[in-house]
């Protein structure tokens, strides 16, 4: 009893940061037109060293980048290779002739504390931001502004998380697959992965 009310306590502290909130995945789709013809050559993905992040396992971590999907190392470089594999994938299919390279820097990845995806339900998101801008990777010339990109995706927790992971369907593997429709649909595919939701997460 005294160790499940402790539980429960520090739940409470933990979630006093945390809120009911909308989230959303959002963003302006490039006009089709002018992706018809291009060709993504490269893809650069730049984790800013100003971004904070920490290894504290608490149920509302209050960090830029919050990722303990894969063991311990550096979390910006890896939070910008999940990134940049989600956009190659997203891009790959754009077979036009004016090669281009893609351009993205991360403002935000948290995704979930190990406590959150063990001990609680119907909570947890994957609070994703970017911006993303293409270049003519021949001249260098911006083809588009910087666009700010919301990917947000509901995270898996508890029963839910376990099943997934024993399906496959890890963080990393979710997150990429997300990014990588976004990517998609923001050069003008389809289909469309925008829409938003409500959950309980940081």
């Amino acid at each position: 009893m005294l160790k499940q009310l402790a539980v429960l306590i520090l739940m409470g502290a933990g979630l006093a940061g945390c809120a009911q909130s909308s989230w959303e995945t959002t963003y302006e789709q490039l006009d089709p037109t002018q992706t018809a013809n291009w060709r993504v050559t490269s893809v650069e993905v730049q984790a800013p060293d100003t971004l904070t992040t920490s290894e504290e396992n608490t149920y509302t971590p209050n960090y830029d980048v919050v990722w303990h999907g894969e063991p311990y190392g550096d979390r910006r470089a890896q939070a910008a290779a999940i990134v940049k594999e989600g956009i190659r994938r997203g891009s790959a299919g754009v077979h036009g002739k004016q090669q281009v390279k893609l351009v993205a820097v991360i403002q935000q990845f948290h995704a979930l504390s190990p406590i959150t995806r063990e001990t609680l339900s119907r909570s947890g998101v994957h609070d994703i931001r970017y911006t993303l801008q293409a270049f003519d990777a021949r001249s260098g010339k911006p083809l588009t502004e910087p666009q700010l990109i919301k990917a947000d995706l509901v995270g898996y927790v508890g029963k839910q998380g376990d099943e997934a992971d024993a399906r496959g369907e890890t963080q990393k593997v979710r997150i990429t697959r997300h990014i990588a429709a976004v990517t998609n649909n923001w050069l003008g595919y389809e289909p469309d992965p925008r829409g938003a939701f409500s959950r309980w997460g940081r």
